[in-house]
């Protein structure tokens, strides 16, 4: 179970996130708070594993506060504000989710889905947290700890891995530290280049405002990917935050699938379904590339897509954000080169010219 501290002026929306949180099995709201001097008081009582940030408060705004958190005591946060415009700065300054408040006309429970859909995908960041976490002042009550059946992909996709390669695809796999890696990745490539699918771990409502960045910041042609499209080259295709990524071999072309079933590797959307897609559909011709995050994610189907001569590589300790998965695709044998962020995008311009190092 996940303590939450529900940060808002507002008494009615206390209460109403409140609500919403509670139902969700894996989550319990341990205190409210009504600015951010009062929020500051409860974190030391409470340490809560993850808080919920309004933008519009009395006393100190909500960007300041969230910048204050991650210079002072930096934890998980979830914006849920009414200030949309602010999404990408918000990411930036180091919250983990944005949800925007209902809009009008908009139904509650709709809002409650989009509450459960963005805390379920933050249970494996939330997990490491919890493990290094300083005590509270104040224990809990009623808090109970529940273990979290991971998923393997056999249970999503099967793996038939592809025997005659196909046309080239690129496929990225990234997690904590991936927004900023990617975009300087993106900031690099050229047009014109094999096709890339990207599955970052990204929180529901911001993965399409994250491949607009992309887009904004690169010569790529980048977008949230729709179900059935036709991969094209020099174009890039972003996981929605809250589906499977995945592609099918349709005659010559490859297509998009996206898959709304159940977190794979503890995340939806997962690297490791990408991942395999892409060892089923194009096989040797594929590049893997694993990038900076947390946990295992993508380990599995990355050794599968190195045993089936595809060309893997691996983001190094030096320029990661976090260790994690490149560390882990290290060490299950999966990866050929392991390289620095700055020099992944020569990889991938060298890789689309036929060139493997």
């Amino acid at each position: 179970m996940y303590t939450v501290l529900v940060i808002d002026d507002s008494p009615s929306m206390r209460r109403v996130i409140k609500d919403m949180i509670n139902s969700i099995d894996e989550f319990e709201v341990i205190a409210m708070a009504v600015d951010a001097y009062d929020a500051r008081e409860k974190i030391k009582e409470y340490e809560p594993d993850i808080v919920t940030i309004d933008i519009n408060m009395p006393k100190m705004d909500g960007v300041t506060f969230l910048r204050n958190l991650m210079r002072l005591h930096p934890m998980p946060a979830v914006v849920i504000s009414g200030e949309g415009v602010r999404g990408n700065d918000i990411f930036d300054d180091g919250a983990v989710g944005f949800i925007p408040k209902p809009e009008v006309g908009e139904s509650i429970a709709s809002f409650s889905e989009r509450i459960k859909d963005t805390l379920l995908n933050l249970t494996f960041l939330l997990k490491r947290y919890t493990l290094k976490k300083p005590k509270a002042l104040k224990k809990p009550k009623n808090i109970s700890t529940q273990i979290e059946y991971k998923v393997h992909p056999d249970e999503v996709i099967p793996s038939k891995p592809a025997i005659m390669p196909g046309s080239k695809v690129i496929a990225i796999g990234s997690s904590t530290g991936g927004v900023e890696s990617l975009l300087k990745v993106f900031k690099k490539l050229p047009s014109g280049l094999p096709p890339i699918v990207i599955t970052q771990h990204i929180p529901y409502g911001f993965s399409n405002s994250f491949a607009h960045r992309l887009n904004d910041n690169s010569e790529v042609n980048v977008h949230e990917a729709k179900d059935g499209e036709i991969l094209e080259r020099g174009c890039g295709y972003l996981a929605p935050g809250n589906m499977h990524l995945t592609i099918e071999k349709v005659g010559n072309t490859y297509k998009t699938k996206l898959l709304d079933t159940k977190k794979v590797s503890q995340h939806k959307p997962s690297v490791d379904v990408l991942f395999r897609s892409i060892n089923n559909n194009v096989g040797s011709s594929a590049m893997g590339i694993m990038m900076t995050g947390m946990g295992d994610d993508g380990s599995i189907a990355m050794k599968e897509m190195f045993d089936n001569n595809a060309y893997t590589v691996a983001q190094n300790k030096e320029s990661c954000v976090v260790f994690g998965m490149p560390m882990k695709a290290i060490q299950a044998g999966a990866i050929k080169d392991t390289i620095h962020l700055d020099d992944i995008a020569q990889y991938i311009i060298d890789f689309s010219k036929g060139k493997r190092r």
